[in-house]
């Protein structure tokens, strides 16, 4: 017996894992049958995540010349890990990263991490956000539905109500400045309108970065239009102007409420995160030689020594701290912090800090001596 086309390599592999030879099938139709059905039943629930990550993250350097945004750390791991360990939690079959600049440094950890099934794939060019999930058009199936949460959206929301639900789905939250964001007008329950950061914005629901498509093959179709015809909102391929194509031809989209949405697009913002993240954390434990005021996380790999921290701080793998008193500051990976005095500020993965009280945003790599 022969299994062919892409739904069959992933039976032989649901085969495999269930120690049954194909070959032994050929002999046994009502067993083949079964197995089949239960395995189609199994991916028929689930469905695709995709997550665009390809961004420079221009207004986080000097973080990003050579780290990328969404590694950045917030609240005790990568922004990137705060997003993957809710996707872990739902029926997925496949999440599919767009990466970009440093792209392989989101592979590694992604692999390193998660057990999930991945695939990467490369974007070169920057043409906005409906360009960049135009990419993955190939790995979505008509039949199977689209979660989409962009790369640098930290939140807070239960999405089981929303994948069991009967409609496409658009992730939604009130912001006091409407012309950042994409914005929704309602008619009723339903999405009238998707405007493109709007310069008069007409209402305050901000699009902030998850939307469920149960119209996968429209959803295609409505994407591959506006590259093929050049639509093109502010220069760019917009996932918005997709989505109102797929309104315009009769799809129904409802919304639901993101309460808990975090900014990580620029230092001010990361930090405003990392704060209002920590507060929500059960955080415990005390460190031998030096004070801690809440909330802080203290990586188990981090030296902490003769210190002060926080409150407000986040203390990622491998960094060392002494003789320092720290607030209101994230400290990267391997980073080396002595005799100083921080408030507000962002250290980069193997930065060395001595001196003084300053508030610093130093990139990898940098070596300060502060006298």
């Amino acid at each position: 017996m022969r299994i062919v086309d892409k739904g069959g390599r992933l039976l032989a592999v649901y085969l495999q894992t269930l120690k049954i030879k194909v070959d032994n099938l050929g002999k046994n139709f009502k067993l083949f049958f079964l197995i089949c059905s239960t395995f189609w039943i199994k991916e028929k629930n689930k469905m695709k995540v995709i997550i665009p990550v390809a961004g420079i993250g221009t207004r986080l350097r000097p973080h990003t010349y050579s780290v990328p945004k969404v590694l950045l750390q917030v609240a005790g791991k990568p922004i990137l890990a705060h997003i993957l360990d809710i996707v872990v939690q739902l029926k997925l079959s496949e999440v599919v990263l767009i990466i970009g600049f440093l792209g392989d440094q989101v592979a590694e950890y992604v692999k390193k991490n998660y057990k999930f099934r991945c695939k990467f794939i490369q974007q070169k060019e920057l043409k906005g956000l409906g360009f960049a999930i135009n990419m993955a058009s190939e790995e979505m199936r008509d039949d199977e539905p689209v979660l989409i949460i962009l790369g640098d959206t930290v939140f807070e929301a239960d999405l089981l109500p929303v994948i069991d639900g009967e409609y496409d789905v658009l992730g939604i939250k009130k912001v006091a400045d409407p012309r950042r964001f994409g914005i929704v007008e309602m008619k009723g329950k339903f999405v009238k309108k998707l405007i493109e950061k709007p310069e008069k914005p007409t209402s305050n629901l901000a699009v902030v970065g998850v939307y469920y498509i149960k119209s996968t093959r429209m959803f295609k179709e409505c994407l591959r239009e506006i590259i093929t015809k050049k639509i093109m909102t502010k220069n760019e391929y917009q996932l918005t102007d997709a989505l109102q194509l797929m309104i315009d031809r009769g799809v129904k989209f409802r919304t639901f409420n993101i309460a808990g949405w975090y900014d990580c697009g620029k230092s001010e913002t990361l930090l405003e995160t990392n704060r209002q993240l920590l507060a929500k954390m059960r955080l415990k434990g005390k460190l031998k030689t030096s004070l801690i005021i809440p909330p802080v996380f203290v990586s188990k790999t981090a030296q902490v020594k003769n210190c002060i921290l926080g409150p407000n701080v986040s203390v990622a793998d491998k960094a060392i701290l002494r003789n320092s008193i720290v607030r209101n500051s994230i400290i990267g990976e391997k980073a080396c912090v002595e005799d100083s005095t921080l408030d507000s500020s962002l250290i980069g993965n193997c930065a060395q800090i001595k001196g003084a009280f300053h508030r610093l945003n130093v990139g990898d790599e940098s070596e300060i001596d502060l006298i």
